[in-house]
């Protein structure tokens, strides 16, 4: 939606508050105008109803006032004498336009000094969980959202099972777009495994001022710029057309900022010319070819422990002779071990053959050669023809919403002639450690701001499925380590154990205290 369309919707609801609480203004000894005021008619029903002023707040906040909206109809009906289990199941289940039969038929009379505090066991359970479930969905929205890492793409540096943390604030926290979807679960309810929001309406994009931008060689958490998928591993399935902060979230790490110009040679990432320079913690991987000199035996499995290569990364023969062996992903370091071995020959494999399923899916380009490309900047101009209009197109159309045609070799944008074009907002380039396992801006290009969610700030737990034992199966070394920065992970979960005891500690003696006195 527009502004001008969210304007329109939004004084289109305060005409139907006017209308069906009016006479309740009224009785409530208020003017019938104030019930037609945007906002301050809020702050005077808070009045009405007994409740805090701030509560307001929470009635313009998305999602969160989803939940608050059933809360204030049944605060109204109750502060009316309206207290019954019918009552507040119509108000509920009507949208609270139960409230225009109370208002046009019926005499009742305003409690002022009504008791606001829950009169039965069950109401104050319900009354402590929805307060519960509105602070955790402010939370997850605006500060900090739980997130499992679901792929090998940034293998060594994330692990498939780690649960991260990330931070909303660091970029800004983006509020959402989509307003009417259920709190705290992404694009699928649980259990009953279906579509968890509504497309319409939508809000328009907006970010509150983070305290850093996005770098180089941070890891981002985003929304995917090519999602379709109904379900996240399920890339063969029936296509969906999603809201930007309904599509599946990635996780990647930013190699180009905007108004860089990237490369990739023989696999290596150059920015503005310049080698990419990755921080001590990155691990990036990548395809070797072992040719195996069968005349030497080799014990396969102690090389792979002793590279510490997975199960999922496990080498596979290349030929029925089974002497050229394929190392989808390894370290640097695991390939200086890999050539030490005797009777191996190793030799970092590198795409040199153009792949039409890399975008712009037109250029003679692979994953491990590739560019140089662009990243665009908000503010920035670049010319549009028949070479450069491949790489921007899904920018100007889908990203920034214009109209794009091309008749007889001349470019028109919004039906006007257009032979260059100004970028709405910034974009990044984002790609995955291990290289010939990650399905990243390679594929499917630029990712725009507005799909940026957060940065992951630490791992609070991790999971390894193929551990053998509980005990075995949690990274213990991994627990409450931080994802960015400089230099090896370190774990704070000794901290996080002994301020825990601390504080059980201390409130013992805190409430052994208290019955003394």
């Amino acid at each position: 939606m527009s502004m001008y369309q969210w304007i329109l919707f939004f004084l289109i609801v305060q005409v139907i508050h006017f209308l069906g609480t009016w006479k309740l203004y009224v009785k409530a000894g208020r003017k019938a105008w104030e019930a037609a005021v945007p906002v301050y008619n809020s702050i005077v029903l808070m009045k009405i109803i007994n409740r805090p002023t701030w509560w307001t707040l929470l009635l313009f906040i998305p999602i969160i006032n989803l939940i608050m909206f059933p809360v204030i109809w049944v605060e109204t009906l109750r502060s009316f004498g309206k207290k019954s289990t019918n009552d507040t199941l119509l108000g509920i289940f009507s949208c609270g336009l139960y409230l225009y039969y109370i208002n046009y038929t019926q005499e009742v009379t305003h409690e002022p000094e009504r008791s606001t505090k829950a009169t039965t066991k069950t109401g104050d359970t319900i009354s402590s969980l929805l307060f519960a479930v509105i602070v955790a969905t402010f939370v997850h929205t605006y500060f900090i959202q739980p997130f499992t890492i679901p792929t090998s793409s940034l293998e060594k540096s994330l692990l498939i099972g780690d649960f991260l943390f990330v931070s909303k604030f660091n970029y800004g926290a983006r509020t959402p777009m989509t307003t009417v979807a259920a709190p705290m679960v992404h694009d699928t309810l649980p259990l009953i495994k279906t579509k968890s929001y509504l497309k319409w309406p939508q809000l328009p994009y907006f970010r509150l001022p983070g305290f850093e931008k996005i770098k180089k060689n941070d890891i981002v958490v985003f929304n995917w710029p090519g999602d379709t998928v109904v379900k996240f591993f399920d890339k063969k399935g029936p296509r969906v057309d999603k809201p930007i902060d309904k599509k599946s979230n990635y996780v990647k790490r930013c190699v180009g900022t905007p108004g860089d110009s990237l490369q990739i040679k023989d696999g290596e990432i150059f920015v503005n010319g310049n080698k990419l320079i990755l921080p001590e913690r990155a691990k990036p991987q990548y395809s070797y070819i072992a040719i195996w000199d069968k005349k030497t035996p080799i014990d396969v499995d102690g090389l792979l422990q002793n590279l510490k290569i997975t199960q999922a990364d496990a080498p596979f023969p290349l030929n029925a002779n089974r002497d050229s062996i394929y190392f989808p992903a390894v370290t640097a370091e695991s390939a200086a071990k890999l050539k030490q071995v005797s009777g191996l020959t190793v030799s970092r494999f590198v795409n040199k053959k153009p792949d039409l399923a890399v975008f712009p899916h037109c250029k003679p380009w692979n994953i491990d050669n590739y560019g140089p490309i662009y990243i665009p900047e908000e503010g920035k101009k670049v010319a549009l023809n028949s070479v450069s209009l491949p790489l921007y197109k899904r920018i100007i159309t889908e990203y920034e919403g214009n109209t794009l045609e091309v008749k007889e070799g001349v470019i028109y944008i919004n039906g006007k002639k257009a032979d260059s074009y100004t970028f709405k907002q910034n974009y990044y380039w984002m790609m995955g450690d291990n290289r010939h396992r990650s399905e990243d801006s390679r594929y499917w290009g630029f990712v725009p701001e507005n799909h940026i969610v957060g940065k992951p700030v630490f791992i609070w737990m991790s999971w390894d499925s193929d551990g053998k034992g509980i005990l075995n199966k949690i990274r213990w070394e991994r627990l409450f380590t931080t994802v960015n920065g400089e230099g090896q992970p370190q774990s704070y979960f000794k901290f996080f154990l002994i301020f825990l005891a601390l504080y059980f500690v201390g409130e013992h003696f805190w409430k052994k205290r208290k019955n003394k006195l």
